[in-house]
């Protein structure tokens, strides 16, 4: 397989070219963007991946080339605006009726090209699919589908609507199902489309995108839409190896509407031009910003700030969501009355409509609630605004219409400003999507969630901060995330330029802004893994098909891994030849040398590993205590502890401390300042700090650290300044640092395990005892006190780790990812065989085809409580309560206190999580018993209970901290859950427990709850 470009196959890309008589004959020539005139000269790039041995059969005349398709026939839809070079190309791209992967910015275009393939099947007579990541956006996509064609169903986990239509709108787990269960539906399609594509980057369901691909019949072509993404190329390859047919890439990073990037130092007054439309970074821009930190700053570059404003109360102080966590540039008290000015400004310059992100639900609605004395339309919008508020609530019983969610948000709706968030109500989030796009929201408080889906932009976007939590640590916006959300700023064809304001702090310095506003869109990265649900569904309904092998073979993960062995055999022939250059003198006493000092460096692990238990080490982990940190290859040196905080579970959400019965040191992250070189590097979209290389002035950063990373803990401690924002602030801890090790030119003192902190653990003693008599080996040494034989050994050792890194890219290479896989799938199976799923031939049994049918939640702890009766001992009220535990559930900061008729099932059910989890970890698959336990959280049962048993909307919510939309989801998720509980039952013949299952999604299905959605 090759791709191939008009150049042939060296991978030169083709620029394709603008309509005006002036535009660049070659990619390397960038358009100027010229702001006073529309007709600015865009570009885009065009590959495509042949199978081998493809041979083309289209009409030249009409169709183009392979190289260079151009289409001149009669077109299957005609728009009211003249395409863009990107959205010509693809367009004759599906005129081939082959696929395509439109790479663009957010609001560049991508859906037009949508659009046509279903105006082709809709010409052609034949099916389309649809796929969105989410079921929100699928109905909204519904909706506007629905306006554009005439005949257009929806399916998602809620709701139905003309299945059988000959555009389907659906959310890609439902494709996924179709895929395995052998729909008929899938005869008649002809074209699926993927939107937002990048999703499979996701953790939790990119797995679902990369087998819904995999299993797609061949004869079915494709368009996948996606955000900028660097490795599109490898993409279009992959499809093309597995599905034998061509895939175009048609990629542009041009943006209809240029931006300018300002910073506006928290605390400040001014806004500073930091990258131009030209994308240009204005480094005497962002030197001028940073001196503002050292005093009052001014007002820059044109664009100016007003005084402060007020300050508004939350309705939901203290109310759910993640909180603080997710707040990086930004600080202190300063947030509220910052954002004040900011939109204040934006108000008087009329640069709105304008999006302000936030990372946190809660301070989206604080933000909002102290715009008090802000007004942005005039009475006529008013009046608008009400009745297209009281038209959408109408459809809610009475009592739901006067919650105090709905009450208190339309004075500021009124006023041009919403907050969007996935904690708001369904209903709520809806209206605020269409004032909105009828122009009568100006000033919209969002989290990220909202740069995806339907286009929506506004004039200018605000940044409250830089940094996000991520699940794992407080880092920096990826640049790829940045993309996404920036590319709302500007409206194509009402403004000249899109504004984006971005608030920082003195912590970021000008490296790191240049790469997150500059920097190369994130590739696309495979998330695939082995579920049970994946294995139990290809043994029992593909019909032979496909196999897990099968899925393995072709997954994208194994495609990357694959195509970079070339690049690992280069690597493998550079390291043995730098291996056999280097003189191996006394080779033998080296040998002997060196197998000591890995005697006692892993004697110093085990030690490390008693000493880093919780309970002994916490205590000594103060703020200014020196810690070695070790990163697999990556030595980090000595750095200085500034807090130590509790990791919550690696699955949804966070868990509150005390749930925690056995912690351990994988249990808690040590916020460490290390010595970081400039600049980020990116694993998959992850920006990751790297140490310092020797030589390198490079910059202290508080950097997450797992505890298990500690090599070594100093018995030394440094001062550690209260505000280590400024940067003077963390270089003066770097002096420190470096003057002890001055000092101590052989090493900082270690704190003794059993002196200094008191360890009388007798395992630790003997390791203790063992160290001491290898040191005094390794002292005795004729090696060790020998000056001539220092660089002898450091050639030796050179050497070692050359042969050592070879041998590691060989067994790479050599076991490739399948042979992972494989042994991952010897073990599920093992399990799936002790569980009874299946038997010792991995035929299915009875209690694995339950298990196929459901994908909501985990299906093994599901058959297992189904299949020990728990179900039949409880009622229906009970059952929905303990549903809700298998669901991802935002965090609750209240004490949970069960009563008896639930605490017992929920007991029950993490002594059955035990067991699988030991069962799993028997089995060789690397399973955390403790975490796997903690995933199932009891947060919404009395509300779903209540819920279930009659009690009001109103009643349920002062039942919990959670916001009002997360509980809604929930529900809605707990029934399609509970349908899938019911197929299960059905499918192993017990009525009873249909029956029940039933009843227990009955008894939720009423009110705000199951509210219709105003795009349907």
């Amino acid at each position: 397989m090759t791709a191939v470009t008009p150049e042939g196959v060296s991978g030169k890309r083709k620029a394709c070219l603008a309509f005006s008589q002036d535009a660049p004959n070659a990619v390397d020539e960038i358009p100027r963007l010229d702001t006073k005139r529309r007709n600015v000269t865009p570009f885009c790039v065009h590959e495509v991946a042949l199978p081998a041995g493809y041979v083309a059969t289209h009409d030249e005349a009409i169709y183009g080339t392979m190289d260079s398709p151009v289409f001149k026939g009669t077109m299957a839809k005609t728009y009211p605006f003249r395409l863009d070079p990107f959205q010509e190309v693809s367009v004759a791209c599906l005129e081939r009726n082959e696929s395509v992967l439109v790479s663009a910015h957010t609001s560049a275009g991508k859906t037009a090209v949508a659009e046509y393939a279903i105006a082709m099947a809709f010409r052609d007579k034949q099916r389309v699919i649809y796929t969105s990541p989410l079921k929100a956006l699928s109905n909204q996509k519904y909706r506007e589908l629905s306006q554009e064609f005439s005949d257009v169903g929806l399916m998602t986990g809620d709701v139905s609507i003309a299945p059988h239509a000959t555009c389907i709108v659906m959310t890609t787990e439902i494709l996924r199902g179709m895929l395995y269960r052998g729909s008929e539906i899938l005869r008649e399609v002809a074209w699926v489309i993927f939107d937002e594509i990048h999703y499979m980057r996701d953790r939790e369901r990119g797995v679902v995108w990369e087998e819904s691909i995999i299993f797609l019949p061949p004869a079915i072509k494709m368009v996948f839409l996606s955000a900028t993404m660097s490795n599109a190329a490898e993409f279009a390859q992959w499809i093309c190896s597995i599905h034998k047919q061509p895939c175009h890439v048609v990629y542009t990073d041009f943006r209809p509407t240029p931006l300018q990037h300002y910073a506006f130092p928290l605390g400040g007054s001014g806004l500073y031009l930091v990258v131009d439309e030209r994308g240009q970074f204005k480094e005497d821009g962002f030197t001028k910003l940073q001196a503002t930190f050292s005093k009052e700053g001014g007002e820059e570059e044109g664009m100016q700030s007003p005084s402060n404003g007020g300050r508004g109360f939350p309705r939901n102080a203290g109310r759910g969501g993640r909180g603080g966590r997710g707040r990086g540039g930004g600080g202190g008290g300063h947030g509220a009355s910052d954002i004040y000015k900011i939109v204040k400004m934006i108000m008087e310059r009329k640069f709105q409509p304008v999006i302000i992100f936030s990372f946190s639900r809660r301070e989206c609605e604080q933000y909002a609630l102290s715009m008090s004395k802000l007004d942005f339309n005039s009475e006529d919008e008013k009046s608008i605004v009400e009745d297209v508020f009281r038209n959408a609530i109408a459809c809610l019983n009475e009592e739901d219409r006067s919650i105090p969610a709905i009450d208190l948000i339309l004075p500021l709706l009124k006023r041009g400003i919403a907050v969007h968030h996935s904690g708001l109500l369904p209903i709520l989030k809806e209206v605020v999507e269409i004032l909105f796009q009828e122009g009568l929201i100006k000033a919209l408080f969002a989290t990220e969630t909202f740069a995806m889906g339907l286009n929506m932009p506004a004039k200018t976007v605000v940044f409250t901060a830089v940094r996000k939590w991520d699940g794992d640590s407080n880092r920096w916006m990826s640049s790829g995330e940045y993309i996404q959300m920036s590319g709302r700023a500007g409206r194509r064809g009402k403004d000249e330029r899109g504004y984006c304001i971005i608030m920082i702090d003195e912590q970021m310095d000008m490296n790191t802004c240049k790469d997150m506003i500059l920097g190369k869109p994130a590739p696309l990265v495979s998330t695939f893994r082995l579920s049970y649900y994946t294995l139990l569904n290809l043994m029992s309904r593909a019909e032979g098909q496909f196999n897990a092998e099968y899925v393995i073979k072709n997954s994208f993960h194994q495609f990357q891994h694959d195509k970079a062995l070339p690049e690992a055999e280069e690597q493998v022939l550079k390291l043995e030849e730098e291996a056999a250059s280097i003189d191996a003198v006394g080779e033998e006493v080296m040998v002997e040398y060196h197998g000591m000092r890995l005697k006692l460096a892993k004697l110093e692990k085990q030690m490390m590993a008693e000493i880093l238990r919780p309970e002994r080490v916490l205590l000594f982990m103060q703020p200014g205590r020196l810690v070695k940190v070790r990163d697999g290859g990556d030595e980090w040196g000595w750095g200085v502890v500034v807090n130590v905080v509790r990791k919550p579970p690696v699955s949804h959400g966070v868990l509150p401390s005390t749930v925690i019965a056995n912690p351990r040191a994988g249990s808690f992250a040590v916020d460490t300042l290390l010595h970081c070189a400039s600049g980020l590097k990116y694993e998959g979209v992850r920006p990751k700090p790297r140490p310092c290389p020797p030589g390198e002035k490079g910059e202290m950063h508080v950097v997450p650290v797992q505890m298990t990373l500690i090599c070594a803990i100093s018995a030394l401690r440094v001062a550690v300044p209260s505000d280590l924002r400024p940067l003077d602030a963390r270089q003066s801890v770097l002096m420190a640092v470096q003057e002890l090790e001055k000092r101590y030119p052989d090493s900082l003192p270690k704190l003794d395990p059993i002196e200094d902190m008191g360890i009388n653990d007798p395992k630790l003693m003997s390791i203790v005892k063992e160290i001491e008599q290898e040191e005094q080996k390794l002292i005795a040494h004729p090696l060790f006190k020998s000056e001539e034989a220092g660089d002898y050994y450091r050639s030796f050792q050179r050497k070692a780790e050359l042969a050592v890194e070879a041998h590691r890219l060989k067994s790479k290479m050599r076991d490739s990812q399948l042979h992972k896989f494989r042994e991952e799938l010897r073990n599920r199976s093992r399990v799936l065989k002790r569980l009874g799923h299946i038997n010792a031939d991995s035929v299915v049994q009875l209690k694995g085809r339950a298990a196929c049918l459901i994908d909501t939640a985990d299906e093994l702890l599901v058959t297992e409580l189904m299949f020990d009766g728990l179900f039949n001992d409880l009622d229906h009220h009970q059952i929905v309560a303990l549903a809700s535990c298998f669901l991802p559930i935002d965090k609750s900061n209240e004490q949970i206190h069960l009563k008896a008729d639930l605490a017992w099932p929920f007991r029950h059910l993490q002594d059955t999580a035990r067991k699988i989890a030991e069962v799993q970890c028997e089995c060789k698959l690397e399973v955390d018993v403790q975490q796997y336990v903690e995933v199932f959280r009891p947060y919404l049962m009395d509300v779903m209970y209540s819920w279930s048993k009659g009690a009001k909307f109103s009643e349920i919510c002062e039942l919990t901290d959670i916001f009002e939309g997360s509980i809604i989801r929930v529900a809605r998720r707990c029934d399609e859950f509970l349908n899938q509980l019911q197929a299960a039952a059905r499918a192993i013949g017990d009525a009873n427990l249909e029956k029940k299952f039933g009843a227990g999604s009955e008894s939720i299905r009423r009110g705000i709850m199951f509210a219709n959605s105003l795009y349907l």
